[in-house]
């Protein structure tokens, strides 16, 4: 068995001061922790669960970056 190695988008929600994290494109991958190192942890347990119903899961998008706009 091979890795894989997705991209997740990592926010801060500054109500509940947790992490928060998606997989852009792929369904069902996102989670939440109170450190970096548990939403990573979080985050590989939801995907490991997601591939292990469909290890042939495509993503429907591709992350492509962060863009700043000037307002």
């Amino acid at each position: 068995q091979f890795m894989k190695t997705f991209t997740a988008i990592i926010e801060k929600d500054l109500d509940t001061n947790l992490y928060v994290g998606y997989v852009p494109g792929f369904k069902g991958a996102h989670s939440q922790g109170e450190t970096i190192e548990e939403l990573t942890e979080n985050l590989k347990e939801v995907i490991g669960m997601l591939l292990e119903e469909d290890e042939n899961q495509n993503l429907e998008t591709e992350f492509v970056g962060t863009q700043q706009i000037v307002v």
